[in-house]
């Protein structure tokens, strides 16, 4: 819009460039003036602008980079030490991303959070509540995903077992009861492998909980 440009040219000149004295600012600001161009053009020249008249967009970017290079210079102290406006939001998310980092371990609220969770869960009290919260991260990593409800999920079909290959090693003399204590003691068996594998799992659990840092068992030794 022709006067919002001339308004705009009138403003900059006013309030940050203030090239011309208060007084010798008429042409300029008599924006309805049919000798304004001139005015502007002549103020382009006066001002080292390395652009024509008609070239508006490029005369734009250079007042306000040559705006911007005076309000710095009277006002350099101030300006020196500011902290670009994206910088600040990059700061902001990578903290945001990343809200462990300034976490308070001795805040009320963070031990009720992890008391919660952990009643919740079902998971045994420590006196040290980031193991408590390690032991809720392990916990929710290994049952609680997507995958590993998915999996849980998962119906188990059985394979057909052949009795007559398992020996029961008595004999009750009634062969209907020697076929049920062969299927007890095969679903006893299952049931105790089930059981070695949660306490592999739990003793897995603890180990990464309660891990010396510099205790590598791939190189055989402990520390560095």
């Amino acid at each position: 819009d022709e006067t919002e440009f001339r308004n705009f040219i009138v403003w900059l000149e006013d309030q940050k460039i203030r090239h011309y004295k208060i007084e010798d600012r008429g042409n300029l600001r008599n924006i309805h003036s049919e000798d304004w161009p001139k005015s502007f053009e002549k103020y382009m020249k006066d001002v080292n602008c390395p652009f024509k008249i008609q070239e508006r967009q490029e005369t734009v970017d250079w007042l306000l980079g040559l705006a911007v290079r005076l309000e710095y210079g009277d006002n350099a102290d101030k300006y020196k030490d500011s902290t670009p406006d994206g910088a600040k939001n990059a700061d902001n998310a990578a903290k945001n991303a990343e809200p462990l980092i300034n976490l308070d371990v001795n805040n009320p609220d963070f031990k009720a959070g992890v008391m919660a969770l952990a009643n919740l869960l079902q998971i045994q009290r420590h006196d040290d509540y980031l193991v408590m919260l390690k032991a809720i991260r392990i916990l929710v990593q290994e049952r609680l995903t997507q995958d590993a409800i998915a999996k849980a999920s998962q119906s188990k079909e059985g394979l057909p077992v052949a009795l007559e290959k398992h020996i029961l090693g008595f004999d009750t003399g009634d062969a209907v009861i020697n076929e049920a204590a062969q299927i007890l003691r095969l679903l006893h068996i299952e049931e105790l492998r089930e059981l070695q594998t949660k306490i592999n799992e739990a003793i897995v659990a603890v180990q990464a909980i309660i891990a010396d840092p510099k205790t590598d068992h791939r190189l055989g030794k402990v520390g560095r």
